[in-house]
């Protein structure tokens, strides 16, 4: 549970944002946040480990408590008897945003400098992300592969979240294997790792023609019997012969009126008890703060709406389309369920 500040140390934590920054990378890099994580340690322990002077470790921690990171399970008149924990397990945390492959640095190749310090321009539609240097959908075959590669970083959790959930989604060993297709599949990750965990699901991926070589060159490279499907959900029917589809990551990149369509031709698409999925970054707070740098970015782009929703908005729509059965499963990304009857 991260601390909750007022407005005004919030925003002093903002400003000197490239320092928290540091003092994290330096953190996880000597092996502090693994201390922390271990359990209550003192600052004298802390200090012999680490080889540091206890003086300048006590006011590393004060910045790692500042930012509600770290917390004082007791304190001291002396100082070294002080005794840290870590508020939560950072270590996993910290690779996550500051690791060498981190989903963070990977974002930050992206153009946003194209926009930074020009915000009120780009409000006023004077000037946006250029083209040529990020489209939506991407175009070309420079912009579809940096794309895809960005949101292959980010289904580690949603793989974790599927095959948590899947005896909930489908049941395996009851007769013919599952079709799912999993429609807007980027480079085909999340299928490939789904079929390789469910031997019971056939998964084809579907998702624009000009992705196929993309796509079947990572199939190939893994071994997997995932399936390719070209098509553009916006101009066509969905394919049917599938017991259950899946939107990963899609839905919240259109508009409402978008959204809705595609589920009605998911419903359209689907047989009589066929299954519909749902798994993005649902509107949270924590989803709000991890989502940050595609808000920012995307200010300067329109065709791309990037438009968190609740679970609630998706749970309505299902539900007036017909669909039954609606729920949540929780996980590190929630997944809407519905069936249609």
């Amino acid at each position: 549970m991260m601390w909750e500040g007022s407005p005004r140390a919030w925003l002093s934590l903002f400003y000197h944002g490239p320092k928290i920054i540091d003092v994290l990378e330096t953190s996880l890099d000597v092996g502090l946040l693994g201390m922390l994580d271990e359990g209550p340690v003192s600052l004298a322990d802390l200090s012999r480990r680490l080889e540091a002077i206890p003086g300048r470790l006590y006011k590393l921690l004060d910045c790692l408590e500042s930012v509600g990171l770290v917390r004082r399970v007791r304190t001291s008149t002396v100082m070294d008897e002080t005794v840290y924990e870590s508020v939560e397990p950072l270590v996993a945390a910290a690779v996550a945003v500051v690791g060498p492959t981190s989903i963070e640095r990977d974002r930050d190749r992206h153009p946003w400098r194209s926009i930074h310090g020009r915000l009120p321009s780009v409000l006023r539609g004077v000037t946006g992300i250029p083209k040529e240097e990020f489209d939506w959908p991407p175009r070309s075959d420079e912009q579809i592969a940096s794309f895809e590669k960005s949101m292959a970083l980010g289904v580690p959790p949603i793989i974790e979240s599927f095959l948590a959930s899947a005896a909930r989604i489908w049941s395996e060993g009851t007769g013919d294997p599952v079709r799912l297709l999993d429609i807007g599949g980027g480079d085909g990750t999340l299928g490939i790792e789904l079929a390789k965990a469910l031997p019971a699901l056939r998964i084809d991926v579907y998702n624009l023609p000009n992705l196929r070589e993309l796509v079947e060159k990572k199939v190939e490279a893994a071994g997997s019997t995932v399936k390719f499907v070209g098509g553009d959900f916006l101009e066509e029917p969905l394919p049917r012969g599938y017991d259950a589809m899946s939107f990963v990551r899609v839905l919240h990149d259109w508009p409402d009126p978008v959204a809705v369509e595609l589920l009605e031709k998911a419903y359209e698409a689907l047989p009589s008890r066929g299954c519909i999925l749902i798994c993005e970054e649902f509107r949270t707070p924590e989803r709000l703060a991890v989502q940050f740098f595609w808000s920012y970015f995307l200010i300067g782009l329109d065709q791309c709406v990037s438009r968190l929703r609740e679970v609630d908005f998706y749970s309505k729509v299902l539900c007036d389309i017909g669909f039954v059965e609606v729920r949540c499963l929780p996980g590190p990304f929630d997944i809407v369920v519905a069936v249609k009857p």
